[in-house]
């Protein structure tokens, strides 16, 4: 869609400038020689930028008339881009209103190649930021009707990502489905498991959770199935397995990837056929139990290796949850960074901006050991980015990729134009800013 800029000047002959000027370079542009016209357009129609003057009066030179106009404009469309044509009488008004948030200003008579570099540089930056907006609005859309719907157990998360595997969770919770959590280890691939059970048909009944990486050898039989008295030396009494304590509800086998191949034999029969027998009987028992499994292994290559059965896969991987490493969904390490403060205290800038930066290899477990440490050390109510004790050699190159224009901007004028103060502020270094200026058009 063309883009669409407001001039608004009391000269006739700027305004036409400015259209023929766009106009060759395939930008829309109306014209208004008053503010009160200009902002009768603004209320009718849709820009992307406005041009303002900053005096509408004869011989007068105080920008006043611009101040007011522009606190009018952003009455009307707070993050609309404004450029400020200015007289030199009145630059230090125009000043105070980049400060308050005005994009930029121009002194009469301007250079065309610097308007035109200014104006493409703005309207990419708005077209950035309605797009971020209105995806951020799906995101709130669909995370509002999620929480609405569902039962959550409690997890915390913010990043699209999250949100997007929690869809897919709760969907096929209601079914019987055996589903396969993938991930890597400390992600959280329990709490998705707990999701699943909370919003199933089998959410009331028994939630057993077993650590099959974690079963000895000589013993995964017993574990799962039961052990009657006296079938080995040492099983002085009959005791259930984890399946039988499971019927009629959930049971979770959680590190499945690390059951050995006898282990996993055995699995399968009672996958199939839901029949087993404890070790020791001969008695055949039948149990009705919804699986869910997970594990950080990569399944495929353990199959092409000979270390896991196929079979058994395609019985536990009806559906495959895949959740991220924490690193890859950035939106979530704040908000569940201010969870495991539980209000007690609360971080410092540098200490966000630490955390956000960190690769965090131990995932949410990791974060949450880091937070509790980060509690007991610190001095004042106000963790500092040093009561986190994290190296500065793990920090997240990536973390800063999703850096916004406006991000940028912010920076910027926050630290008066000063590009290793703002680089600093993010996170970045002073070169990494650089790249960031150059990719938005921000001249340096």
């Amino acid at each position: 869609m063309q883009n669409k800029i407001l001039v608004i000047d009391d000269n006739q002959d700027v305004i036409k400038a400015l259209k023929l000027l766009f106009l060759l370079n395939d930008i829309d542009c109306d014209g208004a020689t008053t503010p009160e016209q200009g902002l009768e357009l603004l209320n009718s129609q849709t820009y992307d930028l406005v041009i303002q003057d900053m005096n509408f009066s004869q011989d007068t030179t105080s920008g006043a008339e611009g101040k007011v106009l522009y606190q009018e404009i952003r009455a009307i469309n707070p993050d609309l881009p404004i450029i400020l044509l200015t007289a030199w009488a009145d630059l230090e008004t125009a000043v105070e209103l980049i400060k308050d948030g005005a994009a930029d200003y121009l002194e009469k008579p301007w250079r065309e190649e610097k308007l035109l570099a200014s104006v493409n540089q703005l309207l990419e930056m708005y077209r950035l930021e309605k797009a971020q907006f209105q995806q951020q609005k799906q995101s709130r859309t669909r995370t509002n009707k999620l929480n609405e719907q569902f039962n959550l157990a409690g997890l915390i998360y913010a990043d699209p990502a999250m949100l997007s595997l929690l869809e897919v969770a709760t969907q096929v919770a209601h079914s019987d489905a055996p589903v396969l959590i993938t991930g890597p280890n400390g992600a959280g691939k329990e709490k998705i498991a707990e999701v699943i059970v909370a919003n199933s048909a089998y959410s009331n009944n028994a939630f057993v959770k077993v650590n099959a990486g974690a079963l000895p050898a000589d013993l995964i039989e017993a574990e799962l199935f039961g052990v009657v008295s006296g079938a080995y030396t040492g099983a002085t009494k009959s005791r259930i397995g984890r399946f039988e304590a499971a019927d009629g509800g959930t049971i979770f086998l959680d590190e499945i990837g690390n059951l050995p191949l006898s282990g996993q034999q055995k699995l399968l029969r009672v996958l199939q056929t839901g029949e087993y027998e404890p070790v020791g009987s001969s008695q055949t028992k039948k149990v009705n139990v919804r699986v869910l499994s997970a594990t950080n292994a990569d399944l495929t290559a353990a199959i092409a290796s000979g270390v896991f059965r196929e079979d058994l896969y395609y019985r536990l991987n009806m559906i495959e949850l895949k959740l991220p490493a924490l690193v890859d969904r950035p939106d979530d390490i704040i908000p569940l960074a201010e969870h495991f403060l539980q209000g007690h205290k609360r971080f410092s800038s540098g200490a966000i901006n630490a955390l956000k930066r960190h690769t965090w290899p131990g995932n949410v477990r990791e974060l949450q050991n880091v937070v509790g440490r980060a509690q007991l050390l610190a001095q004042s109510e106000l963790i500092e980015a040093s009561d986190l004790g994290l190296k500065p050699n793990q920090t997240n190159s990536s973390a800063n990729t999703g850096l916004s224009a406006q991000d940028i901007q912010s920076a910027l004028q926050s630290h008066d134009g000063n590009v290793t103060h703002a680089a600093k502020s993010l996170g970045l270094s002073r070169q990494a800013m650089y790249r960031r200026m150059d990719k938005f058009g921000i001249a340096r």
